[in-house]
């Protein structure tokens, strides 16, 4: 899902001189992911040593998890490498909040720093054993609050903190990239909503048709609204359409039938594509590639809707609280989890400031100039001729 889906869905968006910066970004962010995970990420998440907001460390390193060890119906091994995919995405998703002006250390320190203080308790309290929010009643079948919520706070954040662009402009590199990528993250998200069943059954299958559906429906209403405004349908709006809908039908994909999955992808299409278009200009924040707006309100949306779409009113299958009930136990959970989030998200960006040496942007003449490929890793995705920036436009010179 990060490597290749979410990092070639970013990189295609960029100007050229940034799309490497990107790549490097979610490729860096997998491999730093997977260790923090492996030693401490798990067991914080999924012990139950701990209390009912963090695990304990028993499980630091794997400790204890032997061939024998089940979860539920899985091997835990299995168990806890599905859930590192969560771990690994859910801090790359925030990277495309900040591209084109966040120096390559301080992304790092920063998601680090946001594990321990946002992902590792949200998951624990959603999902593992004892958990707060669990015991509460929440529901949130494959990560719209862990994932989605987490992710679309601590990226707006982020890029209120670091400020716009000083080249704000959006040229897309290479769109063929972000299409690919695309479809690369429909087809993957069939693993994150149909394998939170953790059985090939009728969960899984319902699961997957509403994942199908919610994201064909929401990339259908934002193309309809394209045509409408400007009289020609977008290729990048069709295919965020569709990662809106993913993102919103998450949280409920296995509760829902095909009903219920229609509702979430319309209504993702035409709330998210409000939050990243006229919300985003009203107020001016350069969410970049529209993380907030597509993730955070659609993780919301979907969230909050869980409670009627989930309804067997509606075609879904809780049939343990009602629909009035259910909405408002979704709603407290959702805002709760938006609040923390972002006072959270912002001491992790003050911590990483003051780690990175007082800024976390690279110097406005990288910026403006050699982009943040060569400026920060010495590479490029293209080969330019001398002179000529990925736009075209001659290059100054650059002191850094």
């Amino acid at each position: 899902m990060t490597i290749p889906g979410l990092s070639a869905f970013y990189a295609g968006i960029v100007k050229r001189k940034n799309m490497l910066s990107v790549l490097m970004q979610c490729f860096s962010l997998t491999c730093l992911m997977t260790v923090l995970w492996y030693t401490v990420g798990y067991s914080l998440s999924f012990s139950e040593a701990g209390n009912s907001i963090i695990g304990g460390l028993d499980k630091a390193f794997m400790a204890g998890i032997t061939k024998a060890s089940i979860w539920e119906t899985i091997p835990e091994a299995l168990w806890a490498l599905y859930q590192m995919t969560f771990a690994i995405i859910t801090p790359a998703l925030m990277v495309g909040s900040f591209v084109e002006r966040m120096k390559f250390n301080s992304v790092m320190w920063y998601c680090a720093l946001w594990m321990f203080a946002v992902y590792f308790p949200a998951c624990h309290m959603v999902w593992g054993p004892g958990g707060f929010m669990a015991a509460k009643g929440v529901m949130d079948f494959a990560g719209g609050i862990v994932v989605h919520i987490t992710a679309g706070i601590g990226a707006l954040v982020g890029a209120s903190v670091l400020g716009p662009r000083k080249e704000n402009k959006m040229i897309a590199g290479n769109l063929v990239l972000t299409v690919l990528g695309t479809g690369m993250l429909w087809v993957g998200w069939y693993g994150f909503n149909g394998g939170s069943a953790l059985a090939a059954g009728a969960d899984a299958a319902f699961a997957c048709v509403a994942t199908q559906i919610a994201a064909a429906a929401a990339a259908s209403v934002w193309a309809i609204q394209d045509v409408k405004e400007t009289g020609k349908a977008s290729m990048l709006g069709i295919a965020t359409g569709s990662i809106a809908g993913l993102a919103t039908v998450t949280p409920c994909a296995g509760f829902v039938g095909p009903l219920g999955a229609l509702m979430l992808g319309v209504a993702a299409g035409v709330v998210c594509r409000f939050f990243s278009l006229v919300v985003k200009e009203k107020y001016g924040y350069d969410d970049s590639l529209d993380v907030f707006g597509v993730h955070g309100v659609g993780g919301f949306l979907g969230t909050c809707m869980l409670g009627i779409v989930a309804s067997p009113v509606f075609g879904g299958f809780n049939t343990d609280t009602t629909m009035m009930t259910q909405t408002i136990i979704q709603c407290t959970a959702a805002v709760a989890t938006a609040v923390y989030t972002a006072v959270a998200s912002y001491a992790c960006l003050m911590l990483t400031k003051a780690i990175t040496g007082g800024s976390l942007r690279v110097p406005e003449g990288a910026e403006q100039g050699e982009g943040l490929d060569m400026w920060c890793h010495g590479e490029a995705c293209y080969s330019l001729s001398e002179g000529e920036s990925a736009g075209g436009q001659p290059v100054p010179k650059v002191g850094v």
